[in-house]
């Protein structure tokens, strides 16, 4: 399983698919389903593999231009990975 890149073109996985609206959204999977908080929502909505993972990291820095870019970007990099190794994102 590669690891995610600057390069990377997340999409959820085959299966995987939103439900509901606004706080409601909710993904579902084959072995369950998330409902996510605005930020891993926000990196999950942006995973359509049209945005790269340096996209979706620029995009969450501008959103969120109090927090420490060094951060958001890790943050986004872990969360990324912990959804690949669960099978909801491939790239």
């Amino acid at each position: 399983m590669p690891h995610p890149e600057e390069s990377s073109l997340p999409r959820l996985a085959t299966g995987c698919r939103w439900t509901g609206e606004g706080e409601e959204r909710t993904l579902l999977f084959p072995e369950g389903a998330l409902r996510l908080q605005s930020t891993g929502r926000a990196i999950l909505e942006h995973c359509d593999g049209q945005h790269t993972l340096l996209q979706i990291v620029q995009e969450l820095q501008t959103t969120f231009s109090e927090s420490d870019p060094g951060k958001i970007r890790s943050d986004v990099f872990i969360f990324i990975e912990r959804l690949q190794q669960k099978g909801v994102v491939t790239f």
